[in-house]
């Protein structure tokens, strides 16, 4: 099977990714969770003019002379609006947050005043609308705020509580299973024996997919036997996860039973290579409503594709507006040879000069195993099949890495 392009793998893993059902939250509960629908706001903010500062709402015809002296006739707190209305010569003790008095229009600060018993001086003259939010400076009722596909921040929240939501129409999170393959695999603080290594890739794999809203379901090591692989294929199914991610047996040796497994068990493959570096043994298919990645077992090939491939798809599933990775632009730190036929995706550091230029200069040792080189990397430098051999401070694109 010849090579598949990266963009024609990333359109079949997204073909027919669908928004996956709404559901209620409480605003404790929606943080980071995908907004199902527009917003639109229930009350206007704020639902009357209010003082912005703390001192005297008065008439601005009877501020306008400094050697003015008013009456005070009352006050206005927060949550305790001032009945009365506000003459020729009057003035209302006011603090900040609390609603403009009838007659009023304008707000002289305390620090602007003397006081002489119940009376006021003022030494600062006064506009009309001095010191006043009025009604609606922050939103109206019934203006849409926050849009259907977007991600809630913390300031979201914030706002949606002022719009007078308790809870919030939100996507289900995607399910995200994840599978490791392999006889070879220890779990961390074992003592390995003679060619075993440590497990890493599933925890870079589920601390990705979480970070990007969904949950994750981990489904541990399973031995190189076709039994084994199948029954955790089945467990992923059982769980009914949206997505079923495998590390490991994805490339051609007699031991790589994955897609041995995968096949037997009714997946519909679309792809198994891709002309991609670090990644070519990549599988995609389906089961049923479940999507199947089958990533390598080197731990870089398989972050990397993760992040290129899953990254997306968990966002389609979420109703995300914004599904694919933004490329950036940076300088080249080092020179580079001509590229083969495969897009690379090189492990690069990155430092801002002083003008805010990003300059990327990739690590000099790309192997796929090196999890130092991949920890220290802030970004993915992009390199077109046969680009040209380019040279030290040329331009380059980049795809920044989560922190």
């Amino acid at each position: 099977m010849a090579l598949m392009p990266v963009a024609d793998a990333l359109s079949a893993v997204l073909a027919g990714a669908e928004p996956l059902p709404e559901e209620m939250v409480a605003l404790d509960a929606a943080y980071h969770r995908t907004l199902a629908h527009d917003l639109a706001a229930l009350r206007t903010q704020p639902p009357q003019p209010m003082s912005a500062m703390d001192g005297y709402a008065v008439r601005a015809a009877d501020a306008a002379d400094l050697k003015a002296r008013l009456k005070v006739i009352g006050e206005v707190a927060a949550g305790r609006p001032f009945e009365r209305t506000v003459g020729a010569g009057e003035a209302v003790r006011i603090f900040t947050g609390g609603v403009i008095p009838n007659g009023a229009d304008a707000v002289i600060i305390q620090e602007d005043t003397a006081v002489d018993g119940d009376h006021i001086t003022i030494s600062e003259a006064a506009d009309v609308g001095r010191h006043i939010r009025q009604a609606g400076v922050d939103f109206r009722e019934g203006e849409v705020l926050l849009a259907g596909g977007s991600r809630l921040s913390d300031r979201a929240l914030s706002l949606a509580a002022a719009m007078n939501y308790p809870e919030l129409a939100v996507r289900r999170r995607p399910k995200v299973a994840v599978l490791a393959t392999g006889d070879e695999l220890v779990m961390p603080g074992s003592q390995p024996g003679p060619g075993q290594i440590v497990y890493s890739n599933g925890y870079a794999l589920r601390a990705l997919a979480r970070a990007e809203g969904a949950e994750t379901i981990d489904l541990g090591v399973a031995a190189d036997t076709v039994e084994a692989t199948t029954a955790g294929i089945r467990r992923a199914r059982e769980a009914r996860a949206d997505v079923l991610i495998t590390t490991g047996g994805a490339s051609v040796g007699d031991h790589d039973l994955v897609k041995r497994s995968l096949e037997a068990e009714g997946v519909e493959m679309a792809f198994w290579r891709i002309a991609m570096r670090p990644g070519k043994p990549m599988m995609h298919g389906r089961l049923g409503a479940m999507r199947v990645i089958g990533l390598p077992g080197n731990p870089v090939s398989s972050y990397v594709c993760a992040f290129l491939f899953l990254v997306p798809l968990i966002r389609a599933l979420s109703g995300r507006k914004v599904i694919h990775h933004r490329r950036a632009s940076a300088l080249l730190g080092r020179d580079l040879a001509a590229n083969d036929q495969r897009e690379d995706y090189l492990r690069a550091r990155l430092e801002a000069r002083e003008d805010g230029t990003l300059i990327a200069t990739p690590v000099t040792q790309q192997d796929l195993s090196l999890l130092g080189n991949l920890a220290a990397a802030r970004a993915l430098l992009v390199r077109p099949p046969f680009a040209a051999a380019a040279v030290e401070g040329s331009e380059c694109e980049i795809l920044t890495l989560p922190e």
